[in-house]
């Protein structure tokens, strides 16, 4: 099915973006899982395109492009090309949007203009050992002591966490309460932050995924994110258009998938045939494009919602829950369909099979997503 037209202007900006990928990223891909990171500089190349945080205003050397479908055609192109390791939507969509929302003129004044030019890489630092989903179980402490905070805490699997420079950090401003709590910027030379090892992952073998440590970090009140009592509501509100952009990533990502399949079934020959004449291959080709192109009609759908500010969590919940759970299923025919071939590394649908696979667990586990419907669904 045809989807709803792009704009020319956000067709060019697909192109632009799509030559960038192939200039800066796909020759550097396989050296970066190698590396097991990526290079910093791209984010510097990235930012001189204009690429990062792309709907910030002028004054800070934005483009101004609000218009989220800008964001989506970067995710879509990212995953078509099977690129993990570049999280630009982790440092445009997820965190720049809390900075943009809850922080004050100085503070964006202060740390927008590197986020754009991609001089400071930005993470964000929610779940803990003991807490993921549930942010309740979170036992990092902020503790006001008049002109500043004081941070004690740990973070586990923050993405970003070895290069990033600028993270938004959720501890609790009161011990009692384990619903209060506050966003806190830590900036990477403060005093008594630190980083852990590197973590080995399953997949996004080349995004740099680590431990961080606070260990009485003085944060001044000017690196305070709104009020330090109403961070969870903040983090609330961001969480729908995480979970959108997570179902976009896995739309593509299954799309990516099926086309290495598409071509290597069309290229093997079995019995002297290719595998892509007989039927069994045929119906399961089929049933995955359809599947495809069901989750891109309702992401777009989901997208003009968001557009209009009227995402819904419990949609965005429902787009997360169906489009990880197909890229799974999408996935792992596809490396079917690739026999042996799909187990061998060499084959990108090998790496593909393993990214897929946390897809199901972050921005809200699958199980996650279902008791969130649930609730919508007035059950008694």
């Amino acid at each position: 099915m045809q989807r709803k037209p792009f704009t020319e202007e956000q067709t060019m900006f697909r192109e632009a973006f799509h030559a960038f990928l192939k200039k800066e990223v796909v020759p550097n891909q396989e050296r970066w899982l190698e590396a097991g990171i990526i290079d910093r500089e791209i984010y510097l190349k990235a930012g001189e395109q204009g690429f990062l945080l792309c709907w910030a205003d002028e004054q800070y050397g934005g483009l101004g492009l609000r218009d989220f479908r800008y964001d989506q055609i970067m995710m879509e192109e990212l995953a078509l090309i099977g690129e993990t390791g570049f999280s630009m939507g982790l440092h445009s969509r997820i965190v720049g949007p809390y900075i943009d929302r809850f922080g004050s003129d100085e503070q964006k004044q202060r740390f927008f203009p590197g986020c754009i030019s991609g001089e400071t890489i930005l993470g964000v630092a929610m779940t803990e050992p003991d807490a993921g989903s549930d942010l309740a179980g979170m036992r990092s402490v902020a503790v006001d002591k008049g002109d500043h905070f004081v941070l004690n805490g740990a973070k586990t699997y923050i993405s970003n966490g070895i290069q990033g420079d600028l993270f938004v950090v959720a501890a609790k401003s009161d011990p009692d309460n384990p619903r209060v709590m506050g966003l806190f910027l830590v900036e990477r030379d403060m005093v008594g932050f630190s980083r852990g090892r590197k973590l080995k992952k399953m997949g996004y073998k080349s995004q740099d995924t680590a431990e961080l440590f606070f260990d009485n970090v003085i944060v001044p009140k000017a690196n305070v994110l709104g009020d330090p009592t109403k961070g969870f509501h903040y983090l609330m509100q961001g969480l729908a258009e995480e979970r959108l952009q997570s179902g976009i990533r896995s739309i593509a990502s299954a799309q990516y998938a099926f086309g290495l399949a598409k071509d290597f079934v069309c290229e093997r020959k079995v019995f002297g045939k290719p595998l892509s004449s007989y039927q069994n291959t045929r119906f399961k080709m089929a049933q995955m494009s359809t599947e495809i192109d069901l989750a891109q009609v309702y992401a777009d759908r989901c997208v003009e919602e968001h557009n209009k500010g009227e995402l819904t969590g419990d949609d965005a919940a429902r787009l997360k829950l169906f489009a990880s759970e197909m890229q799974g299923r999408v996935v792992d025919e596809c490396v079917q369909l690739h026999g042996g071939a799909g187990f061998m590394d060499e084959y990108p649908i090998s790496r593909a099979y393993s990214d897929a696979r946390v897809t199901r667990i972050f921005a809200g586990s699958s199980e996650i997503m279902k008791e969130i419907i649930a609730r919508s669904l007035d059950l008694k």
